[in-house]
């Protein structure tokens, strides 16, 4: 009998970031990074959930240098006025949310709505992307390209090149890319062949992350996910050896499971060249859940992998990205975390932040914080 190994896999709280042996003014760091042409001075995309992006925080999160990503198949195109629809989430019992959610989803996805969506982000001189599932990019990625979308991003719970279904011919990148003239973003992936694979279709950028978000379950409904961690190192591996061959660089994008700076830190040091927030966002005044998120995923007809998340406003957006902040946990002052980082490790730009050493700490948030645990 053969046995099988399993491989070691880690999240953000089991790693450390080690100090550089030259240290840096943290206002000298340049945290942008550049998607096909598109230089974001933040490296922070707004997840496209329903309660995180819509075209007001579209417009803001560009004002901030990052790029709000709208739900394409979400309720900013199922409604005219999808104001009440979000509150009513928002005050649901936490008992009954998940089916409001399935009934509010089930209303039908309008053509119109897309457009309109999409000018809005473009007639305040933002850049706008859209998120669609992979079942419905052939038919919505056109309208949102022609009415003006800047980004394209395929997303589902786990999307591959390769891709069995009962269709005549499914979703194939390389036919998508020669549609449409935008960048198009593909996730969401954990592993070195899938990334490498999805690289080679053309893309221009990868989406890492199965299950690590504050809404979704995923990883209880399915048992399917890696650590991101683990899956960061091993998608930049994959994107350091797409370069070497081809000479095009593809960033990954880390989605999910940063809570605090951090954690965001840890994500470049692994190889992330720029990060995907939901709930921190959410956390935000001008986000339009109302102080809740909830995963895509949620409202699935038939299996939902989700739930709405109680998560509080914490401050202005500007806030909890640039601060200042009175608050000690890293929840805010995101990018002043990342700068002071990059300081430590002596990275003047985000591509040098994958140099720095990391070790695996499985006691980095206990070693000596008896008091702040509470310990007796």
């Amino acid at each position: 009998m053969q046995l099988r190994e399993i491989r070691r896999a880690y999240g953000f709280d089991e790693i450390s970031i080690v100090p550089g042996s030259v240290t840096i003014n943290p206002e000298m760091t340049d945290t942008s990074v550049a998607i096909d042409g598109i230089t974001l001075s933040t490296p922070i995309l707004a997840a496209a959930m329903d309660a995180v992006v819509s075209p007001a925080f579209a417009v803001k999160m560009h004002e901030a240098g990052g790029l709000g990503v709208m739900n394409l198949e979400g309720v900013q195109t199922r409604y005219d006025d999808p104001t009440w629809v979000l509150a009513e989430v928002a005050n649901a019992p936490q008992e009954e949310v998940t089916e409001l959610l399935q009934k509010l989803y089930s209303a039908p996805i309008r053509e119109d709505l897309i457009g309109a969506r999409v000018r809005e982000i473009k007639e305040s001189g933002a850049k706008c992307a859209v998120s669609v599932t992979p079942a419905s990019t052939k038919r919505l990625a056109p309208i949102a390209a022609e009415a003006g979308a800047d980004v394209i991003v395929v997303q589902s719970t786990v999307t591959t090149a390769r891709h069995s279904s009962s269709s005549a011919r499914g979703l194939v990148f390389s036919d998508l890319l020669e549609t449409i003239s935008v960048p198009v973003l593909v996730g969401n992936c954990v592993s070195y062949d899938v990334a490498l694979e999805l690289m080679q279709t053309g893309i221009d950028g990868v989406i890492v992350g199965v299950g690590p978000g504050a809404a979704c379950t995923t990883r209880e409904v399915t048992g399917v996910g890696v650590p991101q961690v683990t899956a960061t190192l091993d998608c930049a591996a994959a994107r350091d050896e797409h370069y070497r061959q081809t000479g095009k660089y593809v960033p990954i994008i880390t989605d999910g499971g940063i809570r605090t700076g951090g954690d965001l830190c840890k994500a470049f040091v692994c190889g992330a060249d720029a990060v995907m927030l939901g709930t921190p966002l959410a956390q935000s005044e001008e986000a339009p859940g109302m102080g809740c998120n909830w995963g895509m995923a949620t409202p699935h007809a038939a299996l939902p992998r989700g739930t709405r998340v109680k998560v509080g406003v914490k401050g202005s957006l500007d806030r909890i990205l640039f601060g200042p902040t009175s608050l000690t946990d890293g929840t805010q002052n995101l990018i002043g975390a990342l700068r002071a980082c990059m300081g430590m490790v002596g990275a003047l730009n985000i591509r040098e932040m994958h140099e720095a050493e990391v070790i695996v700490a499985p006691s980095i948030k206990t070693e000596g914080k008896h008091f702040q645990l509470g310990l007796s």
